[in-house]
């Protein structure tokens, strides 16, 4: 049996909410179950947007797609995402330069599929807390190539620019990370505005503190807003092996 608890919160500096979740513990096409969080940029309205349509468009495109394996739906279902944003972005008054990040998530037997384009993510959490996801933004390809200490990443200023969005361009690189979970596992999906406020460690203990998914979940977007909420937050927690 899996368990999962979705929560997206406007934070307390920014006007609109442009995160968006979605939460599956049924099939979504030939996927057993999926999770996702979009984090969506513009003016306006126009990162909501991106993220509505990127949500939707993976949705629909997973329902329809058949045969495939689960890599190869999920990144198609990303690609479709982004031409439908980039099209819109194109012909749509006040949408030029919208763009969202996307983190997406399904649970097979033993295995966690990850796919991820931007800097939301995706993390396991049991006695210790694992990124699956790689950011994709300047920062993270600071860190990789040497040039900035990870403990000073948190807080360098441009810690925001990201270097891949799902609808900036017309096409899209979508990285995948299959990795394995075991009984005791948390994941957790999540936007920046998570990240940027909360460190891994309390994540971890807030994660294992009990009480049930709901009250983790809005645990998290609370600490979050307590240390400043200056984005929006959204967190999804999933338990792959949830006692019936």
């Amino acid at each position: 049996m899996i368990d999962s608890y979705g929560v997206t919160d406007r934070g307390l500096r920014r006007q609109l909410n442009q995160d968006r979740v979605f939460v599956s513990d049924g099939a979504v096409g030939s996927l057993p179950n999926l999770y996702i969080v979009a984090d969506g940029m513009g003016g306006h309205n126009a990162g909501e947007l991106a993220s509505a349509i990127c949500v939707r468009v993976i949705e629909d495109e997973l329902k329809s797609l058949k045969g495939l394996a689960p890599e190869a739906a999920l990144e198609a279902a990303i690609k479709a995402a982004n031409m439908a944003i980039w099209q819109q972005a194109q012909t749509r008054e006040g949408c030029k330069g919208m763009g969202t990040t996307v983190v997406a998530c399904t649970c097979i037997g033993d295995d966690m599929l990850v796919a991820n384009v931007g800097d939301s993510r995706a993390y396991i959490c049991s006695d210790v807390i694992q990124q699956v996801s790689v950011d994709h933004s300047l920062v993270e390809e600071m860190v990789q190539m040497g040039g900035l200490e990870r403990a000073k990443a948190r807080n360098h200023p441009d810690k925001n620019i990201i270097t891949r969005a799902v609808g900036a361009m017309s096409e899209i690189e979508v990285d995948l990370f299959r990795v394995s979970i075991e009984e005791g596992d948390t994941i957790m999906l999540c936007s920046d505005g998570m990240t940027n406020m909360v460190d891994d460690e309390t994540i971890k203990e807030i994660i294992n503190s009990g009480g049930t998914l709901k009250e983790r979940a809005h645990s998290l977007v609370n600490k979050a807003n307590d240390n400043g909420g200056r984005d929006n937050i959204s967190v999804v927690l999933i338990v792959p092996f949830a006692e019936g």
